[in-house]
C-alpha cells in the first residue's frame, strides 16, 4: 500500500512494484482482499515424545488419572531407554494438563465467595500444641477459638480449655462481638457439633447456639459437611495466626509462662500487632 500511496502512482504500477498482480489490487481498494491465513491442519515439527504418549501415556491416565508428570516421565525412560531427554518433561508435563482438560475426570465447580462489609463472621477452633507452650514449666496442651470478620479481616483470638464445648463457643462469640463493636448480619461455622459423638447432644447444641445467635440478631449458618473451600476465609487465617504467634514467642525468647493469665494476656494482643 505504500506504493500505491506515492503521487501519481496507478493501481498496475503500485502493484508491480509490490510484487502482486492487478487484481489483487482492485480487490485491496475494494477492501474485499481477505489477508488472514487459515489455522495449520498439520504439525510443523516432528512430535518430540516420538508417539509415547497416545501409546503408552494414555492408557496410563485412563487407567489412573492422579498419576503425576514426573512419574510418567520416569516410566517412559523405563519404556524407552535413550529416547528422551530430560527437557521433554516439560512437555510431556503441558500434554498431560491438555489430556486431563479434554478427557479427565470432571472437576468441582466453584463459585468464588464475594463477600461483603459486615455481611459475615466466621467461626473456628484450631489446635495450638505446635507452639509448645508451657505453663510454670507444665505442658499446656489447648485449643484456640478463632473468630473473624471475613470482609475486613479483623481477629479475635481466645484460648480454649477442654474442647468446643457450646460454653467455649458462647464465651469467645459474645467476647468477639463486643471487642468488635458491633455483629455481622450472619455468623457461619463448621465445627458446632465437633466436641460430640452423641447426635441428641449435637441437636442440643444446635438448639443453644441458634438462640444465642437470635439474641443477638445474627443468622446462624453452617458450611456443607465435607466442602472445605467454604470456610477457606477461615482455614487460611488459622495457619497466618499461629505463624504469627510463633514470630512474638521466638521475640519473646521464652515459652513458658507463669500461669493461664499471663498466657492469655499475651495472646490476647496478638491479632493487633
Amino acid at each position: 500500500m505504500s506504493y500505491r500511496n506515492k503521487p501519481k502512482q496507478t493501481q498496475s504500477s503500485a502493484a508491480a512494484k509490490a510484487g502482486f498482480s492487478s487484481r489483487s489490487a482492485r480487490r485491496i481498494d475494494a477492501g474485499q482482499h481477505n489477508t488472514s491465513k487459515l489455522p495449520r491442519q498439520y504439525a510443523t515439527r516432528k512430535d518430540p515424545l516420538n508417539g509415547l504418549f497416545e501409546q503408552h501415556v494414555v492408557p496410563l491416565l485412563e487407567k489412573e488419572p492422579s498419576l503425576q508428570p514426573i512419574t510418567l516421565f520416569e516410566k517412559l525412560e523405563e519404556i524407552a531407554p535413550g529416547q528422551l531427554e530430560r527437557s521433554q518433561l516439560r512437555t510431556l508435563q503441558r500434554r498431560i494438563k491438555t489430556w486431563r482438560v479434554i478427557h479427565g475426570p470432571e472437576q468441582d465447580v466453584i463459585f468464588r465467595q464475594k463477600h461483603t462489609p459486615g455481611a459475615m463472621g466466621i467461626s473456628d477452633y484450631t489446635w495450638a500444641n505446635e507452639l509448645n507452650i508451657t505453663l510454670a514449666g507444665n505442658t499446656f496442651k489447648h485449643k484456640l477459638y478463632h473468630y473473624r470478620l471475613v470482609f475486613s479481616g479483623w481477629t479475635y483470638v481466645e484460648v480454649v480449655l477442654g474442647g468446643e464445648s457450646f460454653e467455649s463457643l458462647s464465651s469467645g462469640l459474645q467476647n468477639a462481638f463486643w471487642q468488635s463493636g458491633g455483629v455481622p448480619l450472619t455468623h457461619r461455622t463448621d465445627s458446632l457439633s465437633a466436641a460430640f459423638k452423641n447426635h441428641t447432644e449435637a441437636e442440643v447444641l444446635t438448639e443453644r447456639y441458634t438462640k444465642l445467635c437470635t439474641h443477638y440478631g445474627v443468622k446462624a449458618t453452617r458450611n456443607n459437611k465435607g466442602v472445605a473451600h467454604e470456610n477457606g476465609a477461615i482455614e487460611g487465617p488459622n495457619g497466618h495466626l499461629k505463624r504469627k504467634i510463633e514470630q512474638q514467642l521466638l521475640l519473646r525468647d521464652s515459652r513458658d509462662f507463669t500461669d493461664l493469665k499471663q498466657y492469655r494476656d499475651f495472646i490476647n494482643v496478638i491479632p493487633v500487632i
